[in-house]
């Protein structure tokens, strides 16, 4: 997966910093974490882009960064790591800042990462 640059404009997105937990934790290597940033903000790309009307709208944009997820543990498990529970913690911490970030404040966790295989 090439590193592409996302245009996301909400201050509150560019001024998280998305995964911070990984990357303070030399289990997780950085280049296989910034793939996992960018699915997020992509994500956050595709939330101003398509705006979702509602909760199943979003959890459709959710869906596919989760799935996205999802492929990326072959990366992790090639690059000696794994996303397992704090890793799941900050990932799944992270969607829902997405979704409180752009309105969506009764979205529900669990299901922002229902497809999730990790």
């Amino acid at each position: 997966m090439a590193w592409c640059r996302i245009k996301v404009s909400a201050s509150t997105i560019t001024d998280h910093a998305f995964l911070r937990g990984l990357y303070r934790d030399a289990y997780y290597p950085d280049p296989v974490v910034d793939l996992g940033k960018a699915i997020l903000l992509r994500l956050c790309e595709r939330i101003e882009t398509e705006r979702p009307a509602d909760l199943p709208a979003l959890y459709a944009l959710t869906e596919v960064a989760t799935e996205e997820f999802n492929a990326l543990q072959d990366d992790f498990e090639a690059a000696g790591s794994d996303i397992e529970t704090v890793a799941r913690e900050e990932i799944a911490e992270d969607f829902w800042f997405v979704a409180q970030a752009y309105g969506f404040a009764e979205a529900d966790v669990e299901e922002l990462i229902a497809v999730r295989d990790w």
